[in-house]
């Protein structure tokens, strides 16, 4: 990243580097609307950093604050119990195409 970037602007250069790490096509037109999207989206993150939070609690399900009535201090939607999994060789003599031990699938990223 840029020294730009690190004081939270994001440079089309920056754009470039995270879109070719990410195997990304831009166009020429869509490389300054990109910077412009990422650094708005940045902006709204500073201004949501510039909140007191102290005496707010955390949330760690939705459905609490949502008042499903499943989802209760504490509780999940659904037990969360050890089970069997599939037999490796059925599953793998179904496959179209394996080694035995993993799926074979065609190359679908060219770099």
């Amino acid at each position: 990243m840029s020294v730009k970037a690190a004081t939270g602007e994001v440079t089309l250069e920056d754009v470039r580097h995270v879109a070719d790490l990410s195997n990304l096509e831009l166009t020429a037109e869509e490389l300054p609307r990109m910077a412009r999207d990422l650094n708005a989206i940045l902006g709204y993150i500073a201004q949501l950093n510039e909140l007191d939070t102290a005496e707010i609690e955390p949330m760690a399900q939705v459905g609490e604050v949502l008042g499903f009535t499943r989802a209760v201090a504490g509780e999940t939607l659904r037990p969360d119990a050890v089970k069997a999994s599939a037999d490796r060789a059925v599953v793998m003599a179904e496959a179209p195409e394996s080694d035995g031990r993993f799926f074979k699938v065609p190359k679908v990223i060219e770099r």
